[in-house]
């Protein structure tokens, strides 16, 4: 799979019900955490996302996340790496981090491929650079519900 510049993908997926242009509409039923401790980009990205049919639940850290996280169907979490106190990846690489079992899209302000691997190895199976493109956001998190949205 060609890589985007701005994404980078730990497996090969494929869209499963694209409209007839190729471009996703609306999800169902879908519930997207979104961990960042900026409040602007937590504000747009649920903004986009609830004007795809997603129920979405944001917060300004890890541990306020996992505080209220409760394992349900067809979930994702978006997570920022550069938060304050423990990093998106250190959260992966915890025993919390570890138990989530849903697909796990780490975003990052600045990244190198050692992050990418590392983040890989803990439990991202997407990677964006900041600035993030809104309809690869889209499609990457309908590629992971497709294809994990019944992870246990």
């Amino acid at each position: 799979m060609p890589q985007k510049k701005g994404m980078s993908l730990a497996f090969d997926g494929f869209l499963l019900f694209p409209d007839e242009a190729g471009i996703i509409t609306e999800m169902s039923g879908e519930t997207i955490f979104i961990v960042d401790d900026d409040e602007a980009v937590r504000d747009s990205l649920k903004l986009l996302l609830e004007s795809h049919g997603c129920y979405v639940r944001d917060y300004g850290s890890t541990r306020d996340f996992f505080r209220e996280f409760r394992k349900e169907e067809r979930q994702c979490l978006i997570l920022d790496h550069h938060l304050p106190g423990e990093t998106g990846v250190e959260f992966l690489e915890s025993d919390d981090g570890a138990n989530l079992r849903v697909p796990v899209i780490l975003v990052t302000g600045g990244g190198d491929q050692t992050l990418k691997a590392r983040a890989t190895k803990a439990g991202a199976l997407a990677y964006f650079d900041k600035p993030i493109n809104d309809s690869e956001l889209v499609t990457t998190i309908f590629r992971l519900l497709g294809n994990s949205g019944s992870a246990a």
